[in-house]
């Protein structure tokens, strides 16, 4: 595809999170936003009027008029979406998890290796600053901790917190320990929704790294916080804030020496280095890798297998969760 040519990208669900992907695809210079299918008459108005795309009446039809559709549909239709657009010979970028099973999961990505697609699956936080930043850092991480809660909200729901919101720190541990899971350890409460609200999982790998991951959509307020600790040291993250900083081995031997040798605390600097980060939105950054990635045909960053792989450990977390409440 020439890349003079703009992208003809579309929107399948423009609620909450699927009308900025409708405001990022218009804005995007290599891309033009073709138009949306959306069930709710009045949402599908407000969107057109506010971008002047059109409204398709079906996901077929929108296969025809784009080359590139983002998936922003409640999880459980992900695949009932996204195999017509496939069928149309649509790239496609589907919002995480890929699909609620992996056997939903393996017949989008079939389909996409019939068509010759690219599919990009909407794990935002490898598109965050601070991804990138420890991606770059981290070597041999020895125990990597995570929290990701929100206060509660109908979207979602239909499924469970791990699904929902661990399957970001999941994808985000995969990716920097690098090694095979060996064994997973998960509890989990329900407490609004017929599945859980609020899990936490260890994942050993085989590598000998550790992932403790705890994740509510109860809380109330909002946190998305990682600490990886290896050899050299640990990085503490605020994905949300886009900042953090660093403890360096060395430094904390020197600070750990000053104690010994009969310093205070108070009079001791803790050695804490602030991390400065270009910050930028992560889902602008998500659409314009995808759009690029169509544009060149190219395999993006986080493809269909790192997905799918995502969702094994996410199901395996939540089987061992519900099994406990038999």
């Amino acid at each position: 595809m020439p890349q003079t040519q703009k992208i003809r990208c579309g929107v399948a669900g423009v609620g909450s999170l699927g009308q900025h992907h409708a405001r990022i695809y218009a804005s995007l210079p290599n891309a033009e936003l073709a138009g949306i299918f959306e069930m709710n008459d009045a949402r599908a108005a407000e969107i057109c009027a506010r971008h002047g795309c059109r409204r398709f009446g079906s996901i077929e039809e929108m296969g025809e008029f784009c080359d590139a559709v983002s998936v922003v549909v409640p999880t459980d239709r992900h695949e009932q979406v996204a195999l017509p657009l496939l069928a149309k010979g649509c790239h496609l970028l589907i919002e995480k998890p890929i699909c609620a099973a992996l056997d939903e999961a393996e017949r989008v990505l079939a389909a996409a290796r019939a068509s010759g697609s690219i599919v990009q699956v909407g794990h935002i936080e490898h598109f965050n600053p601070v991804m990138g930043f420890l991606e770059k850092e981290v070597h041999e991480p020895r125990f990597i901790t995570a929290e990701r809660l929100a206060p509660f909200t109908p979207r979602g729901t239909e499924v469970g917190v791990v699904l929902d919101l661990m399957i970001h720190d999941i994808g985000i541990v995969l990716e920097l320990a690098k090694s095979h899971v060996e064994r997973i350890d998960s509890v989990g409460v329900r407490l609004l929704s017929k599945t859980e609200d609020i899990a936490n999982a260890r994942i050993q790998f085989v590598n000998g790294c550790v992932a403790n991951l705890s994740a509510s959509r109860i809380s109330l307020k909002k946190v998305r916080e990682i600490r990886v600790f290896q050899d050299s040291g640990y990085f503490s993250f605020d994905f949300m804030n886009q900042s953090g900083h660093l403890v360096r081995k060395q430094g904390m031997l020197e600070y750990a020496g000053r104690i010994v040798a009969g310093a205070k605390p108070a009079e001791v600097p803790v050695p804490v280095e602030e991390i400065p980060l270009a910050k930028g939105e992560p889902l602008a950054l998500e659409l314009a890798h995808f759009v690029d990635s169509v544009a060149k045909a190219k395999e993006p960053k986080v493809g269909g297998e790192l997905a799918k792989g995502a969702l094994e450990v996410a199901i395996a977390v939540t089987e061992q969760i519900r099994a406990a409440w038999l």
